[in-house]
């Protein structure tokens, strides 16, 4: 089969939760007996599972004619480079196109795909396996409509830098209570919370929204506060981002008035750690892409410099 181009398509994937409990455990009927022992029906983990990589299989075959087709599992995310021209499909749900993003700091195209449309609502997920090789197309001739994301980025005094999408979370890794110092528009305050969380325009939907109704439903019912809550929906490409403090805790060392607060290009959010250990600054609620956080660890938030590219319809 000859090839239309020789670009290279990255197509990110990622493990199912049966494929995850496969490597906990020896035998097909431990995995049962665990999904089952929970409540779970292993007819439906099963049926995922099948459904995701028939939906693979198809959407490799339809992208071969188009250029150079290569599969990757998102743990190689972290230090895999990507070449300036290469196209990215990200098949699975919102949180794969979202954690793939931000290492696509080139602006290379991004196209989310469901694989199960009858399970996932995918918000990030805009085409279905059969409409890719079109879709595919337009964007190797140029031709496609996209919409730009703002990504945060957090920039440690050691020289780190970690980005998000969605969110940062600042904190202990156990949620136990977090100490720090933060700093925003010349006022600067020292904390004992649950921790920080910074929102996107992308993420303003999720942790953002219901940090904001949890606030306001708490206020309203002991009688602090009886209107009812304006969401904060920022556009995808929003140039600022709203920080949100968990449960601060007032103190005579500790304060809580700067809880909530816009970040800009211009006004970042200043953090410095006072945890001894266990501190760490998550993005994307992925454990596993972080940074740590402990004492005399210093963390300057603000919006990064470039934004990612997702391919809309």
């Amino acid at each position: 089969m000859k090839r239309r181009t020789e670009r290279k398509i990255i197509v990110l994937t990622r493990e199912t939760r049966i494929d995850g409990l496969r490597k906990r455990f020896n035998s097909v009927d431990q995995v049962s007996y665990f999904i089952e022992h929970r409540g779970g029906k292993v007819a439906d983990y099963l049926a995922e599972d099948r459904v995701y990589k028939e939906s693979i299989a198809r959407l490799e075959s339809a992208l071969q004619p188009w250029g150079r087709v290569q599969l990757l599992d998102r743990i190689y995310l972290p230090n895999y480079v990507f070449g300036p021209e290469d196209v990215v499909v990200a098949i699975g749900q919102d949180g794969l196109v979202a954690n793939t993003l931000k290492y696509l700091t080139g602006g290379q195209p991004l196209l989310g795909v469901n694989p199960d449309p009858g399970r996932w609502d995918g918000v990030l997920l805009p085409f279905k396996v059969e409409e890719v090789g079109e879709v595919v197309g337009e964007v190797l001739a140029g031709r496609y409509a996209s919409r730009a994301v703002t990504m945060a980025r957090a920039t440690l005094n050691d020289g780190q830098e970690i980005l998000a999408v969605n969110d940062f979370f600042i904190g202990q890794r156990t949620h136990t209570s977090a100490r720090y110092f933060i700093e925003s528009g010349g006022v600067r305050e020292q904390h004992s919370s649950s921790g920080v969380i910074v929102s996107t325009g992308l993420g303003s939907t999720g942790w953002l929204k219901s940090l904001v109704h949890g606030a306001a439903a708490i206020a309203s019912l002991t009688g602090h506060g009886g209107r009812t809550p304006q969401p904060i929906t920022l556009p995808w490409d929003a140039e600022s981002l709203y920080f949100t403090v968990r449960e601060p805790f007032p103190s005579r060392q500790t304060q809580c008035e700067l809880v909530f607060g816009e970040v800009t290009r211009a006004r970042p959010l200043k953090i410095r750690s006072l945890m001894a250990e266990s501190g760490v600054l998550f993005s994307d609620g992925i454990e596993s892409d972080f940074l740590e956080f402990n004492s005399g660890s210093e963390a300057v938030i603000t919006i990064a410099p470039a934004k990612g590219v997702l391919v809309v319809r």
